[in-house]
């Protein structure tokens, strides 16, 4: 639309147009669309545009001026338009019905000019009229845009009112924060100065405790201790003096310090003078009542006991008091306590002695028996030092070592009577019982009592709470314990004289010696009738194993016997010791012995080592289970038992390692002196069993040992002259022949039939076992399936074979063998 011509300027009313035409170029509508197509949109819009300049009214404000003059065709708006306007701009259709048609000539059309003129008004009027809604449109759009203007203005307008209303608010804000900032720092020391506050009164509470715990024992009494404020006071004190030592640079702490620990000792003094007059008078009273007639022993136990327990209500919780400040400032308060223990037990013992004589006169400790005396004795002795502690520890928690101190001296009373009986007695027996009662009496101590953690306490003091008790338990065997000692070494001394006379100085008698008869005679039934003594053995040597003691040598019997009764009642260290001695002893003994079997029995060296081979194992077996007592309680029976230790001992090898032999017996090896006489004693047994192995294993093999030694010499012979002149064949020789071979295997037979049968017999007599036995048969049958195989070998080369089907194969000898042995 910008590219249409101008329409020509509007002549004003009543001026007459020119009389001559101008040639008026345009542009028609076709060549406009021609040279500017519109898209299908523009077209839309303009149609949109137009249909909306059309309908839209004009403002009430604006209306029709028809008393203005103008053209026809020319529209007119008031107070926008003048009061003339072109006659060729066409009057808009709600202005037309109000005036006459402006395109209507006035007068007449005359002339060509005339006509001219009108056809131009007529020329210009439709032109106009086409683009009147452009027109239109174009106004609205700029009082839109003067609109749009005025509102930007005003939207600046606000926007720079909203920013001085920000930087306002933002003056406002940080005001605000100062404000509160100051608000807070002025709170914080608001609360500085009032914790500051509250921690000086803290301080200064500590002070002024000191006024109230002076003005309370500047008014003393004998009521005073009694009363609740005043352990209440003392606690407080107490509270004060810890405070005052962790703080010592306040103002005037020191002084302070040492006022307050002059009031501690006052109000302990106090405490302590309470409890000793209060003790003597109740002593005087139980005294003066015990020594009227015919008092009764309940009685007696009610004055002794029961009432002394009646003040304890009253007088533990000072004592208690007491005892805490002692262990707390021992420098200033114990010498107080340790008054309040003497007072105690001197009234205690002036009470007791006289009971306590007249019951050991009326035990008759002269010529009662010496178990019996120690086991009455020391039973009543136990009973009244019960009581005395559980007594004690209704008074006190502390001062353990005095009471100890105090009851051993009642029992000093019994032990200067028991102690030289026990010193001169010379039964070995009667001291272990001594030291069995003993022992029963220190094992039975009373219970502990359960403990319970000290409290914490400030300012505050909770005296419901049951106090911690510092005394759990009498052990009755601190007491015993010298009694004890007496016994142990009169018993350890006693023990070695036994050894001594009894082992290793003993002379064997000769039914001491009559092996096998005595094993012959063990093994006939008991009659119903006969009863054996009992003996007091210790469960180390309660062993399956151990059985039969009557068969036993009686070096042995008394080794394990004195054993026996040592091994509870004496130290492991000391009981090792004489041990070690009484193993030695009556291993030697045993040596010796055997020698003398030897050459009292028919066959000789059999007797003799089995007899050896018997008790040496017996022996081992107790040495096993006494390396395991200090560890043990229960004996070992499944350690170095007899068959292990044969197995060990008679182990294939060249030489006895004693390292390897504990290593198989599942021992470590140690450097004591049990270990040393197990060594020894594994010596002599492996010497005795390959003395037995070889003496069963020589009569059947010895004819045949001695024709091989023969054979291999003649062939050794023969070999060394071998370049000389022909020798004879071995086969040759009368002595070499396949007949004396056969012979001599029917010799080997019959030997293991008669002889073989017979050791067997006799091993299962001297050794009972059946696994021991079969561990030294194994032995056996290999030792002369060895010599049997060298024999064997020979004659098979020395006959081409020709006697392989009568000589044994070595499974079909192993077989014959095992054969005839079971």
């Amino acid at each position: 639309m910008s590219n249409l011509k101008a329409p020509a300027p509007h002549r004003r009313a009543g001026i007459p147009a020119s009389s001559t035409p101008r040639p008026k170029p345009q542009l028609t509508i076709e060549e406009w669309e021609a040279k500017a197509p519109l898209s299908d949109l523009a077209l839309k819009s303009v149609a949109v545009v137009k249909a909306a300049s059309e309908k839209t009214p004009l403002p009430l404000k604006f209306s029709v001026d028809e008393d203005e003059p103008s053209r026809p065709s020319t529209p007119n708006l008031r107070g926008k338009v003048g009061s003339v306007s072109r006659p060729s701009t066409p009057v808009p259709v709600s202005t037309r019905q109000f005036a006459s048609h402006a395109l209507h000539p006035k007068q007449p059309v005359q002339t060509p000019q005339q006509f001219y003129d009108w056809f131009a008004q007529i020329d210009r009027s439709v032109a106009h009229s086409q683009e009147a809604h452009f027109r239109a449109h174009v106004a609205v759009v700029s009082e839109h845009l003067n609109t749009a203007d005025t509102l930007i203005e005003r939207i600046d307008e606000v926007d720079r009112e909203v920013g001085g209303l920000l930087e306002g608010w933002r003056s406002v804000e940080e005001g605000g924060k100062n404000l509160k900032d100051a608000c807070e720092r002025l709170l914080e020391e608001r609360d500085r100065l009032l914790e500051l506050t509250e921690e000086i009164g803290a301080r200064l509470e500590y002070f002024q405790e000191l006024e109230h715990a002076t003005r309370m024992l500047n008014h003393p009494g004998e009521s005073l201790v009694l009363q609740t404020d005043f352990l209440y006071m003392v606690e407080r004190v107490d509270i004060c003096i810890d405070y005052l030592k962790a703080h010592r640079y306040y103002r005037e702490a020191e002084i302070y310090l040492l006022r307050f620990q002059q009031c501690m000792t006052r109000a302990m003094t106090l405490i302590r003078m309470f409890f000793v007059g209060s003790l003597r008078a109740l002593t005087a009273d139980v005294s003066r009542r015990l020594s009227e007639k015919d008092v009764s022993s309940t009685a007696q136990m009610h004055l002794l006991y029961t009432r002394f327990r009646s003040v304890t209500s009253q007088l533990s919780p000072l004592l208690s008091e007491l005892e805490r400040r002692a262990e707390a400032h021992p420098e200033d308060l114990s010498a107080l306590l340790s008054e309040c223990h003497s007072a105690y037990f001197a009234a205690r013992k002036g009470l007791l002695v006289g009971r306590l004589m007249e019951e050991i006169r009326g035990l008759d400790p002269a010529h009662t028996e010496l178990v019996e005396l120690t086991n009455a004795g020391c039973s009543y002795l136990k009973h009244l030092c019960t009581d005395e502690f559980n007594l004690y520890r209704e008074f006190f928690n502390s001062g353990e070592d005095q009471l100890y101190t105090y009851l051993e001296n009642l029992c000093d009373y019994l032990y200067d009577d028991l102690r030289p009986r026990i010193l001169h007695e010379t039964r070995l027996t009667t001291l272990c019982e001594v030291c069995t009662v003993l022992q029963a009496l220190m094992v039975l101590d009373v219970a502990d009592f359960p403990e319970e953690p000290p409290d914490e306490g400030n300012l505050i003091i909770d005296f419901d709470q049951p106090k911690h008790k510092g005394l759990g338990q009498l052990h009755i065997s601190h007491l015993l314990q010298m009694v004890l000692q007496d016994a142990q070494t009169r018993l350890f001394f006693k023990a070695q004289s036994v050894i001594q006379a009894d082992i290793r100085y003993y002379t064997p008698k000769s039914e001491d010696l009559a092996y096998p008869d005595k094993l012959v005679a063990a093994r006939k039934p008991v009659s119903e009738y006969e009863t054996k003594e009992k003996d007091s053995v210790s469960r180390l040597f309660q062993l399956p194993s151990l059985d039969k003691k009557e068969t036993w040598f009686p070096t042995l019997q008394k080794t394990v016997w004195v054993l026996s009764q040592l091994h509870d009642f004496v130290k492991p260290a000391i009981f090792e010791d004489i041990a070690h001695e009484a193993v030695s002893l009556c291993r030697q003994s045993l040596v010796m012995s055997s020698n003398l079997v030897e050459q009292r029995s028919s066959t000789g060296v059999l007797d003799g080592q089995l007899f050896l081979v018997r008790h040496l194992l017996i022996l081992k077996e107790v040495a096993n289970n006494l390396d395991y007592t200090p560890k043990d309680t229960e004996p070992r029976a499944d350690i170095g038992g007899m068959t292990d230790t044969l197995a060990s001992v008679l182990n294939r090898t060249t030489a006895l390692l004693p390292d390897a032999l504990f290593a198989s017996l599942g021992m470590p090896r140690g450097h004591d002196t049990l270990s040393d006489s197990r060594h020894d004693i594994d010596q002599d047994l492996k010497r005795a069993c390959q003395e037995v192995i070889s003496f069963c294993a020589r009569l059947p093999c010895e004819p045949l040992r001695e024709w091989v030694d023969r054979v291999r010499a003649f062939n050794d012979a023969r070999a060394a002259f071998s370049s000389g002149p022909q020798s004879p064949l071995l086969t040759e020789q009368e002595w070499a022949k396949q007949a004396i071979a056969e012979n001599l295997h029917q010799v080997f037979v019959e030997a293991c039939e008669r002889d073989l049968r017979s050791f067997v017999t006799k091993l299962r007599l001297y050794l009972e076992d059946d696994r021991t036995v079969s561990v030294l048969v194994t032995h056996m049958e290999e030792a002369i399936i060895d010599d049997y195989l060298k024999f064997r070998n020979v004659v098979w080369n020395m006959y081409a074979g020709a006697m392989k089907t009568v000589v044994f194969s070595q499974d079909g000898l192993r077989d014959y063998l095992k054969g005839i042995c079971n």
